[in-house]
């Protein structure tokens, strides 16, 4: 202990202590410089990305454009569903079916048409033509059936629409 003691007092110590606090000063100076440097890149860096405005500013707006746009997005799927629903209550289906119902005119000038839904609801129109006169009948059809009678042209064109 008394050997480092009187070792501490001489000026070799001195001497080497002042060159180590010399060496520790020309460190810090040179991480002051190269700190700056790296300072001076990362401003020229964020000025880059941002057009001369501040990163974080850009990064929020940004942020406030995808919550609007998940939002848009969240409406757009229920409008979506809501129209999907109003689909099934709409005329999907058409059959059609042309026939001759009096022997004395041609061309098939009669006419049955079915217009259902999804669910097979809907209406069936039965157009008879004579050289006298033109009748037009509607009747309901509630899943693919009515509580009217069904002639045969009248199923037909019904089993057309739902096999469409």
């Amino acid at each position: 202990m008394d050997t480092i003691l009187s070792f501490i007092r001489t000026d070799n110590f001195l001497l080497i202590l002042s060159g180590l606090i010399c060496l520790l000063f020309i460190l810090y100076v040179i991480n002051i410089i190269k700190l700056r440097k790296i300072r001076k890149e990362y401003k020229k860096f964020m000025e880059k990305v941002g057009n001369g405005t501040n990163l974080e500013e850009i990064l929020g707006k940004h942020i406030d454009k995808m919550n609007k746009v998940i939002a848009k997005n969240e409406e757009l799927q229920d409008f979506c569903v809501r129209l999907d629903t109003d689909m099934k209550n709409c005329i999907q289906k058409v059959g059609i079916y042309r026939y001759n119902a009096y022997k004395d005119t041609g061309n098939d000038l009669s006419f049955t048409v079915a217009l259902l839904n999804e669910k097979n609801d809907g209406v069936v129109f039965n157009g008879i033509y004579s050289r006298e006169m033109s009748n037009i009948y509607a009747k309901p059809i509630i899943k693919g059936e009515s509580k009217y009678r069904i002639t045969e042209e009248e199923q037909e064109a019904i089993k057309r629409a739902i096999n469409a």
